[in-house]
């Protein structure tokens, strides 16, 4: 009803009005009660005595009674009555202290006989639909922010507690949970929240009891939020507290929600409020536990519960780069002998095992080192301020520690740990490179009899960084051809005559230079990728032995030497026989050499390989001769057509008679054995003179030819050709 009009009857029509559902209110010029109907006492609770002729200010909340007056006064002034003819929302107080919301019209009216502009208002009460309203507003955003914008627990709460605040009048919102340092509550709020209030929030420490209280007795949430804080909540201007237990799904207590009031007629709607919010508190505060662990789950080992391998990478990274100047120590820990534990106790056992280890570096370390357990049975500790001299202490600790006999299965095991330390800066600029060399130092003391440590040592671990840079390098050289073969020339000893060549690998990178055969040799046996080079080895000195025959250059023979790796390989034979095919040559002018290893690890496998080359009719040289710890018995077991003294006999040959004792008897040896005798490292005359009178069968060294390129061996060749048709001794 928006217009009230005069009736002949006055009487019939305020009987009219006093029995209409609607609160209606009459107030004359004077702003007295001049009509109150029985809907207006039930909303405002006040009977018709106490108001009817008193100020309608009796009827406004005290907050904005003192303003009423002068209010009306300037719509009845300027005569805009803009409020006239309209229906807005309002706030009221019922007489028992309630707040309630209102739909109120207000009319101009006129009273028959009565002189005067009296305004007329009808009151709907519309608390429980404004209170839904709000209500399932707040439900909407809470949730839309929880499940679209992925917000951390700290963000997600000040909006939940933001939010709660604008449906609420004049309220502060908290959200406490634990897991604040030291056992404090953590406290979410906006920032109407005065900071002294906050602290003292901050620094309560709920027992195990009182957060266990939360479950079954609501009344504990609000021990928690407001009676141990009143007075000081008070100060602030709140006279009153609603709280509420926030739980988990499974009814765990997670936290607690709480409303401030500042106004005591606010409690039956934060009441409301407080019950709609609550699980999304439960949303939020579950999400962020399950957030949490599954970072928990992404950093940590989940057997121990200590860091994994790839969250102490990375606190090692973050020691390494935030402070150049600092000092601290990595220790790579691997119980000794732990698969007889496994196998022993069984894999359930093994994991308590592995358990009190776990403890034991926790207990030992005071929250002072970072502990990973990276594999299996391998720990990582990482000491701050951990200079070598320190590191030794604390590994001598950690080593005792461990060796307490552990309860296992009704059983005392007593064990020991080997430990591999590197400090930075001096092991390694970097996590990986520091993890990587002492990894080595825990092999070197498991090697030198376990249960103790040892340290990186920087020129092994550039050793090692020279491995990989050259492995990588040989292998892209392997690869693209960047190897070649040089030929040293083999001299008949008592013709003077081209006997053959060893094919020599060499090896000459664009950005790394010359390569000692000595150093990628042994990196291709540790790298795997010596195989590779033999076969390449056998066809390009098989490749080039057909193109000296095209070119006219006679070569009688060619010597490969092949690794030990090769003569487990039943593939070689078939391998060389292709070669001799394809290049069109003789068996006889191939020569493959092995070493003494060869022959030392020699068992059916290899025996029958090697036998297979020589029915062939492919020679077998046995390099390096008298260097290692091979029997003569092993000698007359393998099938060999030579023999080939190695270069440390030869290099004082002249002066030191023992190595000419050993030499004659080699020579002798290999005669009555019926192989040839091949004497490497030749350099001097007297040396050449020394093993003719011998009667070594072969020569090579530098007196007669360096090793040499493909080009410059056909030059040298021709060249000795020259001289002999000039001496007129046919030579070749």
């Amino acid at each position: 009803m928006t217009t009230y009009t005069h009736s002949p009857d006055l009487q019939f029509s305020d009987l009219a009005l006093q029995h209409v559902p609607e609160a209606v209110v009459l107030i004359n010029d004077r702003n007295d009660i001049v009509f109150y109907n029985d809907a207006a006492q039930r909303l405002w609770g006040l009977s018709r005595e106490e108001v009817m002729g008193s100020n309608v200010r009796c009827l406004v909340p005290v907050a904005y009674r003192a303003d009423h007056d002068s209010f009306i006064a300037r719509h009845r002034e300027d005569g805009s009555h803009h409020n006239v003819g309209t229906t807005r929302d309002v706030e009221f107080v019922t007489a028992s202290g309630e707040a309630r919301r209102g739909r109120l019209s207000l009319s101009q009216v006129v009273r028959p006989g009565v002189p005067g502009v009296f305004y007329m208002g009808i009151m709907t009460d519309v608390t429980q639909e404004r209170l839904a309203e709000s209500i399932l507003q707040l439900r909407n955003d809470l949730l839309r922010s929880l499940t679209t914008e992925k917000l951390p627990l700290d963000q997600s709460g000040q909006f939940l507690c933001h939010r709660i605040e604008n449906t609420i009048s004049d309220c502060c919102v908290v959200l406490l949970h634990p897991g604040g340092r030291d056992g404090r509550m953590d406290v979410t709020a906006t920032t109407t929240l005065p900071r002294r209030m906050r602290n003292a929030l901050a620094t309560c420490v709920p027992d195990a009891a009182e957060i266990a209280a939360l479950r079954d007795n609501p009344d504990a949430a609000l021990d928690v939020a407001w009676t141990r804080h009143a007075v000081l909540a008070r100060a602030f201007g709140f006279v009153m507290c609603v709280a509420a237990p926030v739980t988990t799904h499974d009814g765990t207590p997670a936290g607690v929600l709480a409303i401030y009031l500042r106004d005591s007629a606010m409690k039956e709607w934060a009441q409301a409020v407080m019950q709609a919010a609550t699980p999304f508190c439960t949303l939020a505060l579950g999400r962020d536990a399950a957030r949490q662990r599954i970072a928990q789950l992404s950093e940590r080992d989940t057997l121990t519960g200590l860091l994994n391998r790839s969250s102490l990478n990375r606190y090692i990274e973050t020691m390494t780069s935030d402070r150049q100047d600092a000092v601290f120590t990595v220790m790579v820990l691997n119980i000794d002998s732990f698969r007889d534990i496994n196998n022993a106790l069984g894999h359930v056992h093994a994991d308590n095992f592995l358990r009190e280890v776990a403890k034991r570096l926790q207990k030992l370390s005071a929250g002072r080192f970072i502990i990973s357990r990276s594999s299996g049975d391998e720990f990582i500790v990482v000491v701050p301020h951990c200079p070598r001299a320190v590191a030794m202490e604390q590994a001598t600790r950690i080593i005792r520690t461990i060796a307490e006999p552990i309860e296992i299965n009704d059983s005392a095991i007593t064990l020991s740990v080997s430990i591999g330390i590197a400090c930075f800066p001096d092991d390694g600029p970097d996590g990986e490179s520091l993890l990587g060399h002492a990894d080595v130092a825990l092999q070197q003391a498991k090697n030198e009899g376990r249960g103790t440590y040892k340290f990186a040592d920087s020129s092994k671990n550039r050793l090692a960084q020279d491995r990989l840079l050259l492995g990588s390098a040989l292998h892209e050289s392997v690869s693209k051809g960047l190897l070649h073969l040089h030929y040293q020339p083999q001299i008949d000893t008592m013709t003077g005559t081209l006997y053959g060549v060893e094919a020599l690998a060499r090896w000459h990178h664009p950005h790394l230079g010359n390569i000692f055969p000595s150093r990628f040799i042994a990196v291709a046996e540790e790298t795997g990728q010596i195989a590779a080079i033999g076969r390449w080895s056998l066809q390009e000195a098989c490749r080039q032995m057909g193109q000296w025959d095209r070119d006219g250059i006679h070569v009688p023979t060619v010597a490969v030497n092949l690794s030990a790796a090769h003569f487990g390989d039943h593939s070689v034979p078939e391998y060389i026989t292709g070669l001799l095919r394809t290049y069109d040559l003789t068996p006889d002018r191939l020569t493959v050499e092995i070493t003494e290893n060869v022959m030392m690890e020699s068992g059916k496998a290899t025996h029958d390989v090697l036998q297979a080359i020589r029915n062939i009719g492919v020679g077998l040289s046995m390099d390096d001769f008298g260097t290692g710890y091979s029997s003569l018995s092993r000698l007359t077991r393998l099938p060999l057509t030579e023999i080939k003294i190695d270069r440390s006999f030869i290099n004082d040959f002249e002066h030191d008679t023992n190595a000419q004792a050993v030499t004659t008897a080699v020579i002798g040896i290999g005669n009555r054995l019926g192989m040839t005798v091949v004497t490497e490292g030749v350099e001097t005359v007297q040396q050449r003179q020394l093993l003719e009178d011998l009667k070594c069968d072969v020569m090579q060294g530098y007196l007669f030819a360096r090793p040499l390129p493909a080009d410059e061996l056909e030059k040298w060749i021709r060249a000795r050709e020259a001289d002999a048709m000039q001496a007129g001794t046919p030579r070749a």
